[in-house]
């Protein structure tokens, strides 16, 4: 979809369909909207008095061919309480409207963002809302109800002085927005359409697309390196593993500066392994590897929009299968740093090939980290579908990837991961079981595993297990995958430098 600025007032554009957005208040018609509502000849206040225009969040009024206004169609979307009205609104106010005039066939629109909000960052959200938006799950539908897209938006409402500004940030969250949707394209696949060989070969178009240097290690590579725990769920399948590292340099490249590692889990399905999974919800499992496009997609951002800092992409693809080669409860696996790791559970998996990513990342020389990885369905039961759960080993570290969630719009919360946890996951016949011997506590004491593995290397873990697929469509959004996390570490990673080492 092509994104433009328009600076033609806005009750004379010869479209199909403008929008705006109206406030849950006294009186809803005021600023840009009260000039749509004088052009029109105070249509707007008659709804507005009559109860039928009331702004409550994502409610729709769609009328056709007011009198006094150009547009075919005018959308006035509900944007709740003003005082609670920021990017992250915005961005949904705009993908819902656009998802609604879709399905209504309409296929250009203009957005009109109300006069408090024409800075950068309510520019770069309405993009991102309008390209979110126009991405549908129904590739392999044969009769697909949504699927001619929107092919232009115009956003409307400013001066000509500010152009260079605006084109600047629509260019930004047509970045982010499409990287995004590239992350929700790959984590739809089936998984007899996205096997590990079939990931690593995309991974690798999209770097040298981009860009960046790739390296792509199969099996013997893997072995070479040790890389025992990996080794270890990749082995029941017939189809084998890859890693997949991707390099983003800057220019210059400062000797001795921070390197940042993103590690993602990319498990393209997970049966549980011989502790199978149940059968129901089973065919959502192809998801498991949405960590590994999450830190894909934030890569092909980096590319384009060349912060300041090195960082390295490690992402660990396999498929965790039941085949008479799989590693069985009980057994005992050798990671890649030497741990040596006692499998209780196969369905535990994630942690295992993290494990190896986390400390192949560190030989690289990354001296901070962060992944991200669908883990736990213990923080599915702690946040639901909500938020992100944040565990990490340097507070101010992990507030500073919180304060990139915030700025971002994604909803994260800091979750705990004390030393108790560190005790629950003790084995008696190696270093570490790979899972608790205690009920509850289930994501911590995955986070805690998983610490044992990034060392005294400042770390953050994102456990997106609740957050990286929906179940049903929202106003603003498809359902399946929802490419959590991009836009968070996108802003944590151009705001790395600013402020030392730590990223503080």
């Amino acid at each position: 979809m092509q994104i433009t600025m328009e600076t033609r007032p806005f009750a004379t554009l010869e479209t199909p369909a403008l929008v705006s957005y109206v406030f849950e208040e006294d009186n809803p018609i005021q600023g840009a909207v009260a000039e749509l509502d004088q052009a029109a000849g105070g249509a707007l206040r008659k709804l507005a008095a009559s109860g039928e225009l009331t702004g409550k969040m994502l409610e729709m009024t769609l009328l056709h061919y007011v009198a006094g206004l150009a547009p075919q169609r005018l959308l006035l979307v509900g944007a709740g309480k003003r005082e609670k009205f920021g990017t992250p609104e915005l961005r949904k106010v705009a993908g819902a409207a656009l998802r609604h005039l879709k399905a209504r066939k309409v296929d250009r629109l203009a957005f009109l963002p109300r006069e408090n909000d024409r800075s950068a960052a309510a520019v770069q959200a309405s993009t991102e809302g309008l390209l979110i938006a126009n991405f549908e799950s129904d590739k392999y539908k044969t009769e697909k109800k949504n699927s001619k897209p929107v092919e232009a938006a115009d956003l409307t409402g400013f001066d000509e002085a500010g152009r260079t500004a605006v084109e600047s940030a629509i260019e930004r969250g047509r970045i982010l927005a499409e990287s995004q949707n590239f992350a929700r394209d790959l984590v739809n696949e089936p998984s007899n359409r996205l096997t590990p060989r079939m990931l690593a070969e995309r991974a690798e178009a999209m770097a040298r697309e981009a860009g960046l240097a790739v390296a792509i290690l199969d099996q013997r590579g893997i072995a070479e390196l040790n890389m025992g725990a990996l080794l270890a769920v990749a082995q029941g399948s017939a189809e084998p593993p890859r890693l997949i590292v991707i390099t983003y340099t800057p220019a210059p490249s400062r000797p001795g500066a921070p390197v940042l590692g993103l590690v993602g889990k990319a498990i393209t399905f997970d049966t549980g392994g011989i502790s199978i999974k149940p059968a129901a919800d089973m065919e959502k499992m192809k998801y498991d590897m949405a960590g590994g496009a999450t830190m894909l997609a934030v890569m092909r951002v980096l590319a384009q929009l060349k912060p300041a800092v090195k960082v390295i992409a490690v992402i660990p693809a396999t498929e965790n299968m039941p085949g008479g080669r799989a590693q069985k409860p009980g057994d005992v696996q050798i990671a890649l740093s030497g741990k040596s790791v006692e499998v209780i559970n196969t369905d535990a998996e994630g942690r295992l090939v993290l494990a190896d990513g986390l400390a192949y990342a560190r030989q690289l020389g990354c001296t901070h980290l962060v992944d991200a990885a669908t883990l736990t369905g213990a923080i599915v039961v702690a946040l639901s579908g909500v938020n992100v759960g944040v565990f990490g080993s340097d507070p101010a570290f992990t507030e500073r990837l919180l304060a990139s969630a915030r700025a971002a719009g994604e909803k994260m919360w800091p979750m705990p991961l004390d030393d108790e946890y560190r005790e629950m996951i003790k084995s008696t016949i190696a270093d570490i079981r790979n899972i608790s011997t205690s009920k509850g506590g289930g994501a911590s004491t995955a986070a805690a595993f998983l610490k044992e593995f990034s060392g005294d290397t400042p770390w953050v873990h994102l456990d997106i297990a609740g957050t990286a697929w929906l179940d049903e469509a929202k106003p603003w959004i498809a359902s399946g995958a929802s490419g959590v996390g991009v836009r968070t570490l996108v802003d944590f990673v151009m705001n790395f430098d600013s402020g030392g080492p730590t990223g503080k």
